[in-house]
This record gives C-alpha cells, sequence and structure tokens, in this order.
C-alpha cells in the first residue's frame, strides 16, 4: 500500500476521531502538516492499522 497525500487528507477530513488524533500530533511534536500526514499513515493506517480498509476504500473507483 503506497501513501498518498490526497488520500489521507481526505480520510482525516471524514474521519472524526483521526482528525483529532491529527491535531494532537501536530501540536504535541509541533510538527509540520505533511509531516503530521505521514505519521499519521504509518501509526494508524499502513501495516494493517485501525484505519487500513477504509484508506484503501477510497482507492477504489466509484461507478
Amino acid at each position: 500500500m503506497k501513501y498518498i497525500k490526497s488520500q489521507m487528507q481526505q480520510l482525516i477530513n471524514e474521519n472524526k476521531e483521526l482528525h483529532t488524533k491529527f491535531k494532537e500530533l501536530k501540536k504535541s511534536l509541533d510538527l509540520e502538516k505533511n509531516y503530521a500526514l505521514k505519521a499519521l499513515y504509518h501509526a494508524e493506517v499502513a501495516d494493517g492499522g485501525k484505519y487500513q480498509q477504509d484508506y484503501q476504500a477510497l482507492d477504489d473507483p466509484k461507478y
């Protein structure tokens, strides 16, 4: 699975819990937006993470 910034942003925008984690991560570690997105991706999405299926669903074409 590949990290795609736009998909990660969409996932965060659609999920209130992830959005809150994103804001906390950015603030607590004083990270720039792009680094916080990647960190959240690796922590919560990649390698069987809690939100992996939701992230992959964004990649499916919708006919």
